[in-house]
């Protein structure tokens, strides 16, 4: 049987959502063990929250230590000065688009907020 694979494309600035849509589905989820893996994207303007709210990087640490796996967006984190910030919260940073396409061309299952 093919792992079951969630990916959560997480733009949404809103500390709100983030802690009571994209953190606390991600983790409960994850620790239910209701997907094998979670990757949670971090894009856009949540870049520059969890750059700024230490409240959020907790989360970020708190989904890490569950086993979901955080990643960023290398362009936003470039533009946002926030590169050194999200490694030192051993946030992978990459280059989405490329990923992200391969995700939806191969009808992957992807929640957007």
């Amino acid at each position: 049987m093919s792992p079951k694979k969630l990916n959560i494309l997480w733009t949404n600035d809103n500390p709100v959502t983030a802690e009571l849509m994209v953190f606390m589905y991600a983790i409960t989820a994850k620790e239910r063990k209701l997907w094998d893996e979670i990757t949670l994207i971090i894009w856009g303007a949540t870049v520059k929250l969890v750059k700024e709210n230490e409240d959020i990087q907790a989360l970020v640490q708190k989904a890490q230590r569950s086993g979901v796996h955080v990643s960023a967006c290398r362009a936003c984190a470039d533009e946002l000065d926030a590169v050194k910030t999200l490694e030192a919260l051993h946030v992978e940073v990459i280059y989405w688009g490329a990923p992200l396409t391969e995700i939806l061309q191969n009808n992957g299952k992807l929640i957007t907020i």
